[in-house]
Order: structure tokens, then C-alpha cells, then sequence
């Protein structure tokens, strides 16, 4: 993705609120946690029930009625419930439990909420008001209202310690006898991960998945129902007894009012929906041994919300990005299962084989991954037919596009589809620049493996631009445009876990922009000035959903001046060969900051671990 001011903007006030947000300190337990029993096999899970309040006050525990909420006053981080404590103005006590068990042999134990604090009170130093955060009977944190931010901010502890113990989550708030504070919570989540017993490889997977999808729409473009199935192999030595499925897009929506709805899982059991009904558990009917594969099966629903995003419509055109469920990734630490981020992306996932049906209206054109093939279907509909190999993910859209298409002088065919108020010079200024993009990328990192390229133009998307396999949706930019191509490569064909290490697909996108167009990034790293001594390019998306104002600054600015700087260290033919000798080492495979780290260290005598800690590039 390429941010724009608008995004930027937008985000301002949570980035203004984490900074605001210090915690008082942390009450001493009242007694040392129990000791955790000998380790266990991990089942990784999601133990906090209705942690977002769509599903009702069940099985939470509050002192009134009113806690749990949808009312005017305050406003939901996700969906449309909340929990509100405290805000009456004179002297009140809320509280708000759940008992949660945490498994046992679990090495990570996480618990995570989003909390937003308004208050009437107008000093800034005295903490009249009050919210409480305990487990069991340890304090985790106390706030304030001297902690007030503009937004809502994430808040995370370790609580590993817990494991294998049913214990009590609880938040208590308190206001004295005048002016009032309002502690908002949603969002509450404690995920475990990491077996002990046996000991977890490193190894990814489910491996070498492959998902057949076929799919009729609506009228419009803007519902789409019918069935998917996946096949993969478990590659690690652990056993696999369950899989999850990423329904990424529910994030537009609510539990309650799901837009991509999972029913009829055959080849395993459907289990609890988690991380904001985006993560599906089906437990398999049997483990599943190394280098065994199987398949499951489900008919899949889809609803494409109203807006002009990489998941919504903007007029009579569905852009459907993510919305086909793919695998989740377990590896030596557990399942990854991170929360989708409307700041970046979360879309972690292994190179897989897509073959996509798609039956819609004729009057509809439907770009999507992959090479497409359309045949006649029943009367007045199309019946579009896309393959992809060794892709992440698939995307399409919809609707009465203008087309015009072209082929790079390296032989990809392009394709332009624009939206109505496209004017025809802007379209072909597009395709003019997708045509120089990515053969300049092509010819730096290994030549372009995905067929046909599909760009979707239009300039009402808030984002700058996204990337998909083989698709990309834009606004009418020659830098935004030249940038989600290069994603082909760096996401695309180099993977990477988006979510943990997002600068090694957007930092290297963006250093991949600036040379397709000319520019060397001179001196650009001398503009360098950190907010904090946390702030640093490899930070996680967790971090930067916190300080949303720096995402874009000090990950695709900072990032690619770095790569510019370290060009200038090994040299400029050096850190060519170096950058296409390590995406073909990676290529359809993941990359990590180490890996990076080491190849760099390889092409050059010098040291660079100076270089590494002044650039802030840790892992």
C-alpha cells in the first residue's frame, strides 16, 4: 500500500493519542502468581468470549445494565458495541469481568485491549478517576485521568504465567465526587501460542496450499455466494490437528453482520471465530502427520460493503480485495494470528495455486489475479475463469470499466481498467507507466512470473494505491502506480510477514520506486529525526497502528533512505547484485530482516553493525 495525506491525516489523532497515553505505575500483585503446571502440549486459542460486545452482555460479568453498550456519548474501536465505565460525574464504582482459562503448555500468553479515555477533569497531576486492569489477582495497570487521549489506544501484557489456570479478567473504574471520566474498552483478546511439548520446528505451514473457488454474483458485483476448497500438506514435524482460516474482510463489518460468512466445513469442524471474527479454527478429523495433505471444503458468502477501498464499491465498481479465505502460517512460534490493520496490511500467507470462477452479468468486467479467461454463460452473464501459480492471495473487481491494454517491451501484457470519470489520456499515462514499471523492476530483480498485470484506476480511493498478485488498484499517479508494481516483487514473489516486519516489503517497494524513476535518494537519510527512543524502522504494525502519524515517515521514508545509505556503503553494482541474488533466494519463499541482514553483511568487508544500530534496523 502507498498512504496518502488523507491517510495520514486520518490517523493523526490515534498516533497524538499513544503518545499522550503513560501509564501510572503498576500496583504490586497482592501475591505471586501460582506456578504453571509441567508443560503440555499448546492448543493456541483466542479464550476471551465476545471480547468486542457484539454478541451480547454473555459471558461477561458488569456491575450494571448500562456498562456494555452501543449508546451516543462514545464510539466503538470496532463494530458498534463498547464497554463504558465510569462517566457519570460523581462518585461511582463499574466493573466488568469475565473468568477466562488459559491453556496449558502455552509459552505465550498475551492479553490485549483497546482502551480510550475522556475526562472532564482539568488537572495534570492529580488522578482522581481511575480503571483498574487486573488477572487473578495480580494488578496489570491502573490509568487515569491524567492518561486522556483523543483516540483509542492498544494496550498489551504478557500474562504467560497464567497458563494452564482459570482465573478471572477484570477492570474496575472509579470516579470521585465531581467531574467525570469515561474509560472505554473493546477489543479485549488474550491469545496463546507456542507449545512446549513437543517441541514446535520452524518450518511454515500448512505448505503448498491450493484453493479452487467458484463464485456467481449479483446484478451489481456486490454479492457473491458459492463454494471454495483448500488443499495443503502439513510440512512440519509436528503434527497438525487443526488449521485457521483468515476471513480478513470481516474487519469492515461486524460479528453480528459478517461480510464473508464460512458455512458447511467439510474435511474438519468449523471452531470458534477469534481476533474479530477474523480467524476461523477447523479442527481437522485426525492429525495430520508430515507430508500428509488433505482438503476441506465451505460454502463462502460474500457482501462488498459501500466505499471506495480495497474492500467496498464505490458507484456501480466492487473492488474485492481479501476476501477469500486463505490459511493462516504456524511456525516455531505458534499460529500467526495477528488483528487486521487498516494502516498498513496483516495479509501474512505462503505462495499458493488459485484457480477462480467467476459468473457475473456481461455488462460487468472483471479484472482479477492471474491470467483470465471468460466463456459464455447463461443468458446475458459471463463466466470469468482466472489461474494463478504460486501466488499469496487473490483479488477481482467489478463493474462497467473502460479497458485498454498494451504489452511491456519485455512481453507483459498490460491492462488498464478505470472507473467512469477516468478521462482516456489519464488512462493511457497509466498504462504508459505500468509498461516502463515493470519491466525497470523485472530487469532489477528477476523477470515478472504472474502473466497479465491488471491496474484498477480510481482517484476516489483514500489510500494511495494496494497491491495484489498480478492486481493492483491506484489512483492516476505515476509514483503510486510505479510503487504497487514493485510490490509484484517485494510481498508478491520475496514474502514477508507484513504485519511483524512491514518495512521489508514497503521500505524496499519504495527504494525499488525511487530507482525505476530516476531518483538516488542523495542525502535523503541526513532528514532523519526520531520521536522516540522506541521508534525504529523494523517495527511492528502493532507499533505503528499506535503511533499512526510515523507509519509512513519512518517506514517507507526512513526505510528506503536506509537502503539508499547501504547502496552507498557496499557500492552501487554491489547492492544490485546483492538485491536480486537475494529475490532469487527467496523467491515465492519468506524473507526476514536477519536473512536480510546477513546477505548485506556477505556482499561487503565492512562492518555494518554500527550501520544496522544507527538506522534502527533490529532483528
Amino acid at each position: 500500500m502507498r498512504p496518502t495525506p488523507h491517510k495520514a491525516l486520518a490517523a493523526s489523532a490515534l498516533g497524538i493519542a499513544a503518545l499522550a497515553a503513560a501509564l501510572l505505575p503498576v500496583t504490586p500483585a497482592a501475591a505471586a502468581p501460582p506456578t504453571a503446571p509441567p508443560a503440555a502440549d499448546c492448543t493456541p486459542a483466542q479464550v476471551v468470549t465476545n471480547g468486542g460486545f457484539e454478541s451480547g452482555t454473555s459471558p461477561w460479568s458488569q456491575s450494571s445494565s448500562t456498562v456494555i453498550t452501543s449508546r451516543s456519548g462514545q464510539s466503538a474501536h470496532g463494530g458498534t458495541s463498547f464497554a463504558w465505565l465510569n462517566g457519570v460525574g460523581s462518585t461511582h464504582t463499574d466493573t466488568l469481568s469475565q473468568s477466562v482459562t488459559i491453556p496449558s503448555g502455552c509459552s505465550s500468553a498475551t492479553l490485549t485491549f483497546w482502551l480510550h479515555i475522556d475526562t472532564a477533569e482539568t488537572t495534570s497531576s492529580t488522578a482522581y478517576d481511575k480503571l483498574t486492569a487486573k488477572i487473578g489477582s495480580t494488578t496489570l495497570a491502573t490509568y487515569s485521568n491524567l492518561n486522556k487521549a483523543t483516540g483509542y489506544v492498544q494496550k498489551s501484557f504478557d500474562v504467560s504465567a497464567f497458563a494452564g489456570q482459570t482465573v478471572s479478567l477484570a477492570f474496575t473504574g472509579t470516579e470521585d465526587s465531581s467531574l467525570q471520566t469515561s474509560f472505554v474498552l473493546d477489543d479485549i483478546a488474550l491469545n496463546t501460542s507456542g507449545g512446549t511439548t513437543p517441541p514446535a520446528d520452524s518450518t511454515r505451514t500448512p505448505a503448498a496450499p491450493s484453493y479452487t473457488v467458484s463464485l456467481s454474483s449479483n446484478t451489481s458485483g456486490t454479492v457473491w455466494t458459492g463454494h471454495e476448497s483448500a488443499t495443503f500438506t502439513n510440512a512440519s514435524s509436528t503434527a497438525l490437528s487443526e488449521v485457521y482460516l483468515r476471513l480478513w474482510d470481516n474487519y469492515h463489518g461486524t460479528c453480528s453482520a459478517m461480510p464473508i460468512a464460512v458455512s458447511n466445513v467439510t474435511g474438519g469442524t468449523a471452531g470458534a471465530l477469534s481476533v474479530g471474527c477474523t480467524a476461523l479454527q477447523i479442527a481437522l478429523p485426525t492429525p495430520l502427520a508430515q507430508g500428509q495433505s488433505t482438503t476441506i471444503g465451505f460454502d463462502l458468502g460474500i457482501t462488498v460493503p459501500s466505499g471506495a477501498d480495497r474492500f467496498g464499491y464505490d458507484g456501480a465498481f466492487s473492488m474485492i480485495g481479501n476476501a477469500l479465505p486463505v490459511l493462516a502460517i504456524k511456525d516455531g512460534s505458534g499460529w500467526h494470528l495477528d488483528p487486521y490493520t487498516n494502516n498498513g496490511e496483516s495479509f501474512y500467507s505462503l505462495a499458493a495455486d488459485f484457480k477462480v470462477t467467476l459468473d457475473h452479468p456481461t455488462t460487468l468486467l472483471v479484472p482479477a489475479t492471474g491470467t483470465s479467461v471468460d466463456t459464455p454463460g447463461s443468458s446475458g452473464r459471463t463466466v470469468t475463469t482466472a489461474t494463478a501459480s504460486k501466488v499469496r492471495d487473490f483479488a477481482w473487481a467489478a463493474g462497467p470499466f473502460s479497458k485498454i491494454s498494451g504489452t511491456s517491451t519485455a512481453g507483459t501484457p498490460i491492462n488498464i481498467y478505470s472507473v467512469s470519470g477516468i478521462s482516456s489520456s489519464s488512462a493511457q499515462s497509466m498504462l504508459t507507466t505500468a509498461k516502463t514499471a515493470v519491466d525497470a523492476h523485472a530487469g532489477r530483480f528477476g523477470a515478472y512470473p504472474y502473466g497479465e498485470l491488471d491496474a484498477v484506476i480510481d482517484n476516489n480511493f483514500w489510500f494511495g494505491g494496494m497491491e495484489y498478485p498480478g492486481f493492483v488498484l491506484d489512483l492516476v499517479s505515476t509514483t503510486a502506480l510505479t510503487h504497487e508494481i514493485g510490490h509484484q516483487w517485494f510481498y508478491g514473489i520475496v514474502g514477508d510477514d507484513e504485519y511483524n516486519s512491514p518495512w521489508l516489503d514497503e521500505a524496499f517497494t519504495d527504494y525499488a520506486t525511487d530507482l525505476a524513476l530516476g531518483s538516488t535518494g542523495t542525502n535523503c537519510w541526513n532528514s532523519v529525526s526520531w520521536a522516540s527512543t522506541a521508534e525504529k524502522i523494523t517495527n511492528s504494525m502493532a507499533y505503528w497502528d499506535a503511533h499512526s502519524s510515523r507509519y509512513s515517515t519512518v517506514v517507507y521514508g526512513y526505510g528506503k533512505c536506509a537502503l539508499h545509505d547501504l547502496r552507498r556503503v557496499l557500492g552501487d553494482t554491489a547492492m544490485a547484485k546483492m538485491l536480486k541474488d537475494y529475490a532469487t533466494a527467496h523467491w515465492y519463499g519468506v524473507s526476514t530482516t536477519a536473512e536480510f541482514k546477513a546477505a548485506a553483511q556477505a556482499a561487503t568487508t565492512t562492518d555494518l553493525t554500527s550501520f544496522w544500530t544507527q538506522h534502527r534496523i533490529d532483528g
